[in-house]
């Protein structure tokens, strides 16, 4: 019988909106298990939640390097294998440089780091130790992106000239974070978010797309950043245009103002021969538009698709697959590349496609330029 993969947690306690949509990623394939965590910086909060959690007593620790000396000194059998690090920014960097030191694999929550510096950093440290390190883009995980990538990458669209990647949500159009609401108050904290607020928290999501599906680099920008929410210590708007690194162009909208919207993650690429177009919240169809003939209509799991949109695939056609399954992908794809690695093979292609600490250091990079860009005169500036 296959054991599972032993996981801890760093952070994710009692209340907290991602910590449970990691541990459900985690699980959702048999793969992994969670082992041990230091789920909050109090103490007694890491108890309870492990309590909550079903978690031995001795397994739940009160910080993330208590966790992570202790579960070295454990037999290799019994140990936890990688860390989930799922904290707010501020708490990436740590608990990551940690766990890799001591020989763990490490997947963590996006943007990667605090600043562009601790992203640096771990990508060195990655480097060095030769340890596994993934963060959970989640967005990269749906089965028709990966087709849309796939038949951009097979130059069915010709050369790509247009990128439009947009991320409104409205959940932020009031000052909400007064209030104390728990995921508001640190998101616009420049203290725990860093120096961005919307174009950190789900510009990066927008920025890693679009270049994940079309395979290619954003080489500088021009940033109109707004703050609206009077009091508001941190973006809540941007706009941005994109230069790309065959010449393309691109426009990036990221926006937690924009009243009504939920999470409107949508892009179009549009190439020579055709484009497409996929929306976050219809994840299971992809729109390819043609020069010469009718729009086609891609469906997740129907007709001839990519290996690599079929890999990612788990129900059949009409059964609809979203958030945590593409969530998910992540996960499984990392265990795979894990056992692989325990075994001294090489892992399945289709199976080493999530997002890495390399496309981490782009994200802080996007979040810092982008934030120089909106604050200077020049506008222009090199990625």
């Amino acid at each position: 019988m296959k054991q599972k993969l032993r996981m801890g947690m760093v952070g994710g306690g009692i209340g907290a909106f991602i910590g449970a949509v990691h541990r459900m990623a985690a699980a959702l394939d048999g793969e992994i298990e969670l082992v041990c965590g230091a789920f909050s910086s109090d103490p007694e909060r890491s108890k309870a939640s492990g309590a909550e959690l079903g978690l031995p007593e001795d397994r739940v620790y009160g910080s993330f390097s208590e966790m992570i000396k202790r579960e070295k000194r454990l037999r290799p059998e019994k140990r936890m294998q990688f860390v989930s690090i799922v904290t707010p920014n501020h708490v990436h960097f740590d608990p990551a440089k940690m766990a890799l030191q001591n020989g763990f694999h490490v997947i963590c929550d996006k943007p990667l780091a605090f600043n562009l510096k601790e992203a640096i950093a771990l990508e060195k440290l990655v480097e060095k130790t030769g340890n596994l390190f993934a963060l959970t883009h989640n967005y990269t995980g749906y089965p028709m992106v990966k087709q849309a990538r796939q038949m951009i990458r097979h130059g069915e669209l010709g050369n790509i000239r247009k990128i439009v990647v947009e991320y409104p949500q409205g959940w932020l159009s009031t000052n909400l974070e007064a209030s104390g609401q728990k995921q508001a108050a640190w998101r616009t904290d420049p203290q725990r978010s860093g120096i961005a607020g919307a174009i950190g928290d789900i510009g990066t999501h927008a920025e890693n797309l679009a270049e994940y599906i079309t395979g290619l680099q954003i080489t500088e920008l021009c940033a109109d950043i707004s703050t609206f929410v009077p009091g508001r210590q941190l973006d809540d708007d941007g706009n941005i245009l994109l230069h790309f690194n065959n010449g393309a162009k691109g426009i990036l909208h990221a926006s937690q103002i924009s009243a009504g919207e939920e999470n409107n993650l949508n892009i179009r690429v549009y190439g020579e021969k055709g484009g497409l177009e996929w929306h976050q919240m219809e994840p299971n169809t992809l729109l390819v538009k043609w020069l010469d003939q009718p729009t086609q209509v891609y469906r997740t799991g129907v007709g001839t698709l990519y290996p690599e949109a079929q890999a990612h695939t788990r129900i059949p056609a009409g059964h609809p697959e979203g958030y945590l399954e593409a969530f998910a992908n992540i996960y499984r794809n990392f265990a795979h590349c894990i056992r692989a690695r325990q075994k001294g093979k090489d892992p399945d292609p289709l199976y080493t496609d999530y997002p890495t600490v390399q496309d981490g250091v782009r994200g802080m990079r996007f979040i810092e330029r982008s934030i120089h860009s909106g604050k200077s005169s020049k506008k222009w500036v090199a990625f």
